[in-house]
């Protein structure tokens, strides 16, 4: 771990930021009402036809996700559908999909969800790197998400990046 701040990300300190939850899922996208998943395109994968960029790939690492049109016929995007059907309002956005099926089910949730990005704000007093360390350790969530008050800047902060674990689920 190192106390020191990425330059790229000094906006976060420096005030430019909002502060929302990470959840522990995967994540989806509602585009013009239609529901989409992730799909990374790193190592050598082929990217879908008709998939929908979301950046350009990573010199370094490869990382190329894209967003995929789920298929209400497939087994393989049944929980993304119940999530989405659980949605009051289909709103065009970036979601989380969290539940029993998704991920080990961190976030112990009994049934799946679409949780909205940026739906749950944090707020800080300090954002020095204890403070942040002890927020991390002391809830049971996967992490922050900054958001540039002003452009679509984002910078993730995760349990991990501190070696912290999440809780284990209790099994009875």
């Amino acid at each position: 771990m190192i106390n020191k701040i990425n330059a790229e990300n000094a906006w976060v300190i420096n005030g430019e930021a909002i502060a929302t939850r990470k959840f522990d899922g995967t994540a989806v996208a509602i585009i013009d009402g239609e529901l989409f998943k992730r799909f990374d395109a790193k190592k050598g994968r082929s990217i879908p036809e008709n998939a929908i960029s979301c950046q350009e790939a990573d010199a370094i690492t490869g990382h190329h996700p894209h967003w995929v049109k789920c298929d209400p016929s497939k087994s393989s995007d049944k929980f993304f559908f119940e999530g989405f059907d659980r949605l009051k309002t289909k709103t065009d956005g970036t979601y989380e999909l969290c539940g029993p099926k998704v991920q080990g089910n961190p976030e112990k949730l009994e049934s799946h969800f679409l949780i909205k990005h940026g739906s749950e704000l944090l707020d800080f007093v300090s954002l020095d790197f204890d403070n942040l360390e002890s927020f991390l350790s002391e809830n049971d969530i996967e992490g922050i998400v900054f958001h540039h008050i002003s452009d679509s800047r984002m910078c993730k902060l995760r349990k991990s990046d501190f070696g912290i674990k999440r809780l284990e689920l209790e099994v009875v």
